[in-house]
């Protein structure tokens, strides 16, 4: 079986949500994995290598405890371990789209990828 090309960050939605209110035509697209926290991310990266695009979402729900904090792992914290992982094996980015409706998180998730892309 083809793995899935397209690699889609969310806790809940699916890409066909996206769709909805992005009007972007990539998330009709049946070949999308979805990844739902931050550890099913970086997982499917590490077993299969980089996607051909990734979509992201800022808020993931995604909370673990350290010692005695607890820590949420977004979308902004995927997209700065993509760039350690491009940059540790000295790849380039994939296409990238930011679907998140969290207008701070999405402006902190495309800054951080497209100033990385500009190096």
């Amino acid at each position: 079986m083809e793995t899935k090309r397209l690699l889609f960050l969310d806790d809940i939605r699916s890409p066909k949500d996206a769709y909805h209110y992005t009007k972007q035509e990539i998330f009709g697209r049946e070949d999308w994995h979805i990844a739902r926290n931050y550890h099913e991310f970086v997982g499917w990266i590490l077993e299969n290598g980089l996607p051909e695009m990734i979509s992201f979402d800022h808020d993931l729900a995604d909370v673990e405890k350290t010692s005695q904090d607890f820590v949420e792992k977004t979308g902004y914290d995927c997209a700065k371990w993509l760039i350690a992982y491009c940059m540790d094996h000295g790849l380039e980015l994939p296409q990238y789209y930011c679907h998140s409706m969290n207008p701070v998180g999405k402006q902190n998730i495309e800054s951080l990828l497209n100033n990385f892309k500009k190096r």
